[in-house]
């Protein structure tokens, strides 16, 4: 990837949103629909196993990978980037005298596995010499041979390159077309072919895609020089190439009047809806600092659930063993058995590894474990963390709740979130009806730029557009909004929650943590929330 490239993606994303560091090897489009031989794959992992435990391992997992991507990047009428990459290998992780060690090869022959599981295990015994205590393994049952697949309609794999760059050029057209003065659009497309085995008695073949199409639309006054950008509304998705059909049944216009996108998704619509509405953005009055109702689309809560809620309660963040990527955790383990008051009683949380069309669905975890949904925070108290097979005896657990995760087969696999979602409220609730219970706010739709603290307890978040909301009725656009937040004041903020038929996700496509770092892919649903009295900055005034 050139860097100027790499500049604009990162440009579209925040914080801890990276790409992920190692893409593997470039490939021609046609190899992408290239796989495995699953024979070799059993054979492969069962030599692994019993090298494994020739070598006095009493726990051993192997996962076989074939990690894909492709990436079609242009600006205006260029096609600037196209890439294609393959990474395949084996990584075995091993128990031996109650210490882990994990070693990994690209070689997939016999000699290949037996020379890793040997290397893992003598590098678990090493590290036994200096563990203060051996690792605890939350059991986990063996489920023989079993496969599980994102359920796509269109493997956006074997769609070709041309379709796809005509698609991005004509978005392009389109939305210079509308007025914009500059316009990027790309599409990232993942598959991850997975092959998990263990001692425990599992062989587990997954294949998991993902797909990305973000945008960023600019209009410049060219009398000022001054320019608004737009990015676009869409939604990173666990779907196949359906999710660009465009089904006008799966699209909702907000009180605002900005449409928003649910499953399936009009990439030239909102192009253009872009173009119009960055154009908007520089003739927009600017926000009076102070404090105000904010009524949040889901578009724009994914993210304040991903940083606020989701992060600080991964089990190792509240534990201290990880730090990286904004810190650990104000969620420490003596809220838990207080049921710490986190949010109001509207604010009902939950992780779910199964959700249908997220990015972070699978049937198993990396670790072999099935994957489940359950209850975070429950009518506002915190109830539960996110805990993977070595934490789950530290919460009184008796299994794992799935959320391991690596990026790679080089890698290894560690604790990463689940989708973590803002249940919708029970009681029939539009967002044109909230709106008309508002005195003084301000609704926000689309994500922008956050920062938060290292324990995830204060916080500053941006938006797309904004519009001043006065007596119950949305006024005018307005810009230069920002709200600042205390994680649980904010949530205990919260009044109100739409209904099930406004239940929309978003997500992170390229997620980091972790040293050496790793990305992983995670989606977070809601439907539109009210927060009263939040405390609103002017971002041109704070810029001086």
């Amino acid at each position: 990837m050139q860097r100027r490239d790499f500049i604009a993606l990162t440009g579209l994303t925040a914080g801890s949103l990276m790409l992920p560091p190692f893409l593997g090897r470039a490939i021609a489009a046609e190899q992408l629909l290239d796989g495995i031989d699953p024979a070799l794959k059993k054979r492969l992992a069962d030599d692994a196993l019993a090298a494994a435990r020739d070598a006095g391992a009493t726990y051993c997992d192997v996962r076989i990978g074939r990690y894909l991507n492709q990436f079609v990047m242009t600006r205006e009428n260029k096609v600037q980037n196209v890439m294609n990459t393959e990474s395949t290998g084996v990584g075995i992780r091993v128990i031996v005298k109650g210490a882990w060690g994990f070693a990994a090869t690209n070689e997939l022959t016999q000699a290949g596995v037996v020379n890793a599981a040997k290397q893992a295990a003598a590098i678990a015994l090493a590290n036994s010499r200096i563990q203060s205590a051996p690792v605890q393994l939350a059991k986990a049952p063996g489920y023989g041979e079993v496969s599980w697949k994102t359920p796509i309609k269109k493997n956006a794999m074997a769609v070709p390159i041309k379709d796809k760059t005509d698609l991005l050029l004509g978005v392009n057209a389109a939305a210079l077309e509308a007025g914009a003065s500059f316009v990027n659009s790309m599409l990232f497309l993942v598959n991850e072919q997975k092959y998990f085995a263990s001692s425990d008695g599992s062989y587990i073949d997954q294949d998991v895609h993902r797909i990305w199409v973000p945008m960023s639309v600019t209009a410049i006054d060219k009398t000022s020089g001054k320019f608004r950008t737009r990015s676009g509304l869409s939604a990173p998705m666990g779907l196949g190439y359906e999710y660009l059909d465009g089904n006008a049944a799966d699209k909702t216009v907000l009180p605002n009047g900005v449409t928003v996108y649910g499953m399936s998704y009009d990439l030239k619509e909102d192009a253009i809806a872009a173009a119009k509405q960055a154009q908007g953005k520089l003739k927009a009055p600017s926000v009076k600092p102070g404090k105000y109702d904010l009524v949040l689309d889901p578009s724009h809560m994914w993210l304040t659930i991903h940083e606020s809620v989701g992060h600080p309660l991964e089990l190792d963040r509240v534990l201290g063993y990880e730090a990286n990527f904004a810190g650990t955790s104000f969620a420490t383990l003596d809220k838990l058995k207080e049921h710490f008051q986190y949010g109001s009683d509207k604010v009902n949380i939950f992780a779910d590894k199964v959700q249908p069309g997220s990015l972070g669905a699978v049937g198993y975890d990396d670790e072999g474990v099935k994957c489940k949904k359950w209850d975070l925070i429950r009518e506002g108290k915190l109830v539960d963390y996110q805990t993977i097979r070595d934490q789950a005896h530290i919460l009184g657990k008796s299994e794992s709740d799935g959320c391991c995760y690596a990026d790679n087969w080089s890698s290894v696999q560690f604790q990463r979130m689940a989708n973590v979602s803002l249940a919708a409220g029970k009681e029939k609730l539009s967002p044109a009806e909230m709106v008309k219970n508002v005195e003084n706010g301000i609704y926000i739709v689309g994500a922008g730029s956050f920062s938060i603290d290292q324990q995830r307890y204060n916080a500053q978040f941006g938006g797309q557009l904004f519009f001043e909301i006065k007596d119950g009725k949305i006024t005018r656009p307005i810009e230069d909004v920002a709200y600042q937040i205390r994680t649980p004041e904010f949530w205990n903020a919260c009044a109100a929650v739409c209904d099930e038929s406004d239940y929309r996700i978003g997500g992170s496509f390229f997620d980091g943590k972790g040293q050496p770092s790793q990305s992983s892919a995670v989606s977070h649903g809601s439907a539109t929330a009210r927060f009263n009295g939040i405390n609103v900055i002017n971002t041109a005034r704070s810029l001086g």
